[in-house]
């Protein structure tokens, strides 16, 4: 006898914790996405050069046509949105750079995508078409999870968990198969505007909206080209991303330490050494991590920028020959490097 919905749900729900997901939710794909949020976020350009947000939105604004494809418009429909969530908290490394906790380990996405593949693999041993996603498809997945139980949006416009805080990976099986749909939690921010206050460079610019232009989370890793100057002194020394406003959350008062072993940092050498990487070193010591995404010039990019906030004379060497480098945009960054800690140190090290 077949399982009814109820039962695949919850042997979905098992499955998911077996994998090590610490959050797990079922939404149906009407559920609510602020659409017009996001249509105007994105006519405002706040979306900066995320230019793949502006794509396949004919599916992002139409969670039931994600199993379909441009060349079979007709395909089939998804019902249900299933959600899982893995804990990534960990306190960061004592080192004089900081790396966005989600990235301080593998690439989360090779970590997830196997395990979500298997409860795939379930839904279509039950009958149901399926697809698995972890940030690899056209999916508004935060408001989605939230209407899936797994959390709320918080102010600063990230999914926030009530005993796990801000610190989930989400990952998504669309299906065809009608699921029983969760109840969404309840917002609990009230009148907290912790991360609002914290953020280094206002990029929360109301309640719930952010301009990513302003992020330095996008600063650091999605945005090509120079930092503009009136942030470079905000990144402090972050080398990629930010968790200022999840840190300040209030609800991270339960987080508890991820147990998914890929997930936890790497050593990696002070970040005046990555100044003088080629190519091959870049890749023996950042492949099958986040910090991949960024390429050897942006990494030095931000390394520059880092030590011109942080660094001191015995910085200058290392900014000088990196003042030298072929990528224009790695040298000039190295001169701005230079000229603040000159400014800090005086002229040592000239």
């Amino acid at each position: 006898m077949a399982a009814s919905p109820e039962q695949l749900k919850e042997q979905l729900r098992a499955e998911a914790a077996r994998l090590g997901f610490a959050a797990f939710g079922v939404a149906a794909t009407s559920a609510p996405l602020r659409r017009e949020y996001f249509e105007q976020w994105l006519a405002e350009g706040r979306n900066g050069g995320m230019a793949w947000l502006e794509r396949n939105n004919e599916r992002r604004l139409a969670p039931e046509k994600l199993l379909q494809t441009a060349a079979a418009a007709g395909g089939p429909r998804a019902r249900s949105l299933i959600f899982v969530g893995m804990n990534y908290y960990q306190a960061e490394p004592p080192r004089r750079y900081r790396v966005a906790k989600y990235a301080l380990g593998r690439d989360y996405h090779n970590v997830m995508l196997k395990r979500v593949r298997k409860l795939a693999e379930i839904v279509r041993a039950a009958g149901g078409e399926c697809r698995a996603y972890v940030d690899t498809g056209p999916i508004l997945e935060k408001p989605l999870a939230a209407a899936a139980g797994l959390g709320w949006q918080g102010k600063n416009t990230l999914l926030i968990h009530p005993k796990l805080g801000t610190w989930l990976l989400l990952g998504v099986v669309a299906t065809t198969l009608e699921l029983p749909a969760d109840e969404p939690v309840r917002d609990h921010c009230g009148a907290c505007t912790a991360c609002m206050d914290v953020c280094p460079t206002r990029a929360i610019t109301v309640p719930y909206q952010l301009d990513a232009r302003r992020c330095l989370a996008y600063l650091l890793i999605e945005h090509h080209g120079p930092i503009p100057e009136e942030f470079r002194a905000a990144v402090g020394n972050r080398l990629f991303g930010c968790d200022d406003c999840l840190d300040v959350c209030p609800w991270n008062r339960w987080a508890v330490e991820t147990r998914e072993a890929a997930l936890k940092a790497r050593e990696y050498p002070d970040v005046r050494a990555m100044l003088a990487w080629g190519e091959e070193d870049f890749r023996s010591h950042m492949q099958g991590t986040p910090l991949a995404r960024l390429k050897l010039a942006r990494l030095k990019r931000n390394a520059a920028v880092v030590l011109g906030n942080i660094g001191g004379a015995e910085d200058l060497p290392a900014l000088a020959e990196a003042a030298k480098d072929g990528d224009a945009v790695v040298a000039e960054h190295a001169m701005w490097a230079m000229g603040r800690i000159r400014e800090r140190v005086g002229e040592l090290g000239k």
